[in-house]
């Protein structure tokens, strides 16, 4: 299937959308998804949007129906303690156990659950990174690894994005630091 540039796209191997913003020179879609990440698919890992279930607000795409419709963005903000003569920055923090991001999930499945851990996930990012938040905390609990994996899957590679486990000490081994360099 072909596709245009500003066309709106829905990702089969995953959760979410976005918008063809360019053909690279290997015929892949470079594809801007709702947390205003460019990346890109092959054009048999998107479908055609037909219809109006996404729109373009603040530069970035956002889900219009329920898919984030659930997020009630509940995250902190304290100061890392730092030494010496930096100062402390703020630091981002949110807890993405479903019971913190939406009010009910009784009847979903473990995928549902995910895809609306991730979705939360990546609104949180991007509302951190168009305030320019150089670190984020990310609690995601232990579990099995697979909402951790699918956050470390998301970031591996995006260009100005650096994580780590979080301290270990006040997060255990459930909780993930990302940091985040701007020009």
């Amino acid at each position: 299937m072909q596709f245009s540039v500003g066309e709106k796209v829905v990702f089969l191997r995953e959760s979410g959308g976005g918008i063809v913003k360019s053909i690279n020179s290997k015929g892949l879609y470079i594809i801007e998804d709702e947390s205003g990440f460019e990346k890109p698919y092959r054009s048999l890992d998107l479908a055609k949007i037909h219809g109006e279930d996404y729109k373009i607000d603040d530069d970035h795409i956002a889900l219009m129906h329920s898919e984030a419709s659930f997020t009630k963005m509940n995250h902190t903000v304290h100061k890392e303690q730092l030494t010496g003569k930096r100062k402390p920055v703020d630091v981002w923090e949110i807890d993405l156990h479903i019971e913190e991001i939406t009010e009910s999930h009784r009847g979903l499945s473990n995928a549902q659950i995910l895809t609306k851990q991730m979705n939360a996930f990546k609104i949180f990012l991007n509302k951190a990174r168009a305030r320019s938040i150089r670190k984020v905390i990310v609690i995601h609990g232990v579990g099995e690894g697979v909402l951790k994996e699918e956050i470390r899957f998301f970031l591996d590679g995006v260009m100005g994005i650096e994580f780590y486990d979080a301290d270990f000490r006040k997060y255990g081994k459930g909780a993930t630091a990302i940091e985040i360099r701007y020009n």
